[in-house]
Protein backbone atom coordinates (compact mmCIF):
# COMPACT_ATOMS: atom_id res chain seq x y z
CA UNK A 1 0.00 0.00 0.00
CA UNK A 2 3.09 2.23 0.60
CA UNK A 3 4.56 1.61 -2.49
CA UNK A 4 1.01 2.13 -4.31
CA UNK A 5 0.55 5.43 -2.55
CA UNK A 6 4.09 6.52 -3.04
CA UNK A 7 4.14 5.71 -6.65
CA UNK A 8 0.49 7.86 -7.24
CA UNK A 9 2.61 10.85 -5.37
CA UNK A 10 5.23 10.61 -7.60
CA UNK A 11 2.95 10.70 -10.73
CA UNK A 12 1.23 13.82 -9.32
CA UNK A 13 4.49 15.15 -9.20
CA UNK A 14 5.50 14.63 -12.71
CA UNK A 15 2.03 15.49 -13.97
CA UNK A 16 2.13 18.98 -12.10
CA UNK A 17 5.40 19.24 -13.28
CA UNK A 18 5.07 19.04 -16.57
CA UNK A 19 2.05 20.88 -17.00
CA UNK A 20 3.34 24.23 -15.20
CA UNK A 21 6.20 23.72 -18.19
CA UNK A 22 3.79 24.30 -20.89
CA UNK A 23 4.42 27.95 -22.78
CA UNK A 24 1.89 30.04 -22.30
CA UNK A 25 0.52 31.72 -25.38
CA UNK A 26 2.82 34.53 -26.99
CA UNK A 27 1.34 37.89 -27.53
CA UNK A 28 1.02 38.37 -30.85
CA UNK A 29 2.51 41.79 -31.66
CA UNK A 30 0.86 43.10 -34.46
CA UNK A 31 2.27 46.09 -36.46
CA UNK A 32 0.97 47.96 -39.59
CA UNK A 33 2.96 50.26 -41.70
CA UNK A 34 1.47 54.02 -41.87
CA UNK A 35 2.30 55.30 -45.50
CA UNK A 36 3.80 58.29 -45.37
CA UNK A 37 2.09 61.19 -47.09
CA UNK A 38 4.87 62.43 -49.48
CA UNK A 39 2.01 64.81 -51.37
CA UNK A 40 3.65 68.20 -51.88
CA UNK A 41 0.91 70.05 -50.10
CA UNK A 42 0.71 73.94 -49.64
CA UNK A 43 -2.02 75.70 -47.30
CA UNK A 44 -3.01 79.29 -47.64
CA UNK A 45 -5.48 81.64 -46.55
CA UNK A 46 -6.30 84.97 -48.23
CA UNK A 47 -8.72 87.74 -47.15
CA UNK A 48 -10.19 89.94 -49.16
CA UNK A 49 -11.16 94.50 -48.64
CA UNK A 50 -14.38 92.92 -47.00
CA UNK A 51 -12.71 90.89 -44.67
CA UNK A 52 -13.86 87.68 -45.86
CA UNK A 53 -11.27 84.92 -46.04
CA UNK A 54 -10.76 82.38 -48.52
CA UNK A 55 -8.81 78.88 -47.52
CA UNK A 56 -7.17 77.11 -50.33
CA UNK A 57 -5.04 73.94 -50.05
CA UNK A 58 -3.22 73.06 -53.08
CA UNK A 59 -1.74 68.91 -53.28
CA UNK A 60 0.87 69.80 -56.39
CA UNK A 61 1.19 66.19 -56.22
CA UNK A 62 -2.34 65.28 -57.14
CA UNK A 63 -3.15 68.19 -59.45
CA UNK A 64 -5.97 69.52 -57.28
CA UNK A 65 -6.99 72.20 -54.86
CA UNK A 66 -9.26 72.50 -51.75
CA UNK A 67 -11.09 75.97 -51.28
CA UNK A 68 -13.01 76.89 -48.21
CA UNK A 69 -15.27 79.82 -48.74
CA UNK A 70 -18.05 80.88 -46.11
CA UNK A 71 -18.70 77.32 -44.89
CA UNK A 72 -18.69 75.89 -48.14
CA UNK A 73 -15.93 73.52 -50.12
CA UNK A 74 -14.87 73.31 -53.43
CA UNK A 75 -13.11 70.45 -54.76
CA UNK A 76 -11.10 71.63 -58.00
CA UNK A 77 -8.73 69.99 -60.61
CA UNK A 78 -5.88 71.54 -61.62
CA UNK A 79 -6.12 72.90 -65.25
CA UNK A 80 -2.84 73.08 -67.29
CA UNK A 81 -4.61 75.04 -69.71
CA UNK A 82 -4.67 77.57 -67.99
CA UNK A 83 -1.87 80.55 -67.48
CA UNK A 84 0.03 80.17 -63.66
CA UNK A 85 -2.21 78.23 -61.06
CA UNK A 86 -6.12 77.44 -61.85
CA UNK A 87 -7.90 74.22 -60.97
CA UNK A 88 -11.47 74.33 -61.57
CA UNK A 89 -14.68 71.22 -61.73
CA UNK A 90 -18.10 71.94 -63.98
CA UNK A 91 -19.39 74.68 -61.80
CA UNK A 92 -16.01 77.09 -60.14
CA UNK A 93 -12.93 78.29 -61.41
CA UNK A 94 -9.95 79.05 -58.57
CA UNK A 95 -6.72 80.73 -59.89
CA UNK A 96 -3.70 82.64 -58.73
CA UNK A 97 -2.28 84.16 -61.45
CA UNK A 98 0.15 87.15 -61.25
CA UNK A 99 -1.05 87.37 -57.21
CA UNK A 100 -4.57 88.09 -57.88
CA UNK A 101 -6.76 85.08 -55.91
CA UNK A 102 -10.36 84.69 -57.84
CA UNK A 103 -12.78 82.29 -57.46
CA UNK A 104 -15.40 82.13 -59.59
CA UNK A 105 -19.07 80.48 -60.34
CA UNK A 106 -18.72 79.98 -64.00
CA UNK A 107 -22.38 79.40 -65.59
CA UNK A 108 -23.17 82.83 -64.11
CA UNK A 109 -20.04 84.56 -64.36
CA UNK A 110 -19.67 85.21 -60.83
CA UNK A 111 -16.94 86.45 -58.42
CA UNK A 112 -17.75 84.52 -55.38
CA UNK A 113 -13.85 86.15 -53.84
CA UNK A 114 -10.89 88.22 -55.09
CA UNK A 115 -8.06 89.54 -53.38
CA UNK A 116 -4.74 90.41 -54.38
CA UNK A 117 -2.02 88.52 -52.40
CA UNK A 118 0.35 90.23 -49.96
CA UNK A 119 3.92 90.33 -51.03
CA UNK A 120 6.46 90.59 -48.18
CA UNK A 121 7.78 93.53 -48.22
CA UNK A 122 6.31 95.37 -50.33
CA UNK A 123 3.96 97.76 -48.21
CA UNK A 124 3.17 101.21 -49.86
CA UNK A 125 6.55 103.36 -51.03
CA UNK A 126 7.72 106.17 -48.85
CA UNK A 127 8.51 109.30 -49.96
CA UNK A 128 11.14 111.55 -49.30
CA UNK A 129 10.54 114.54 -47.44
CA UNK A 130 12.34 117.93 -48.38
Amino acid sequence: MKKLFTSVLIGLAIISSTACKHPGKEAEIVTEAVPENKDEISKDIFTDAYGEKIEVTINHTKGTATVHLEGKTYDLKKSDALPEYTASNEEYQYSDIKGNITLLKKNVDMVLFHAKRDTKGSGPAKMASY
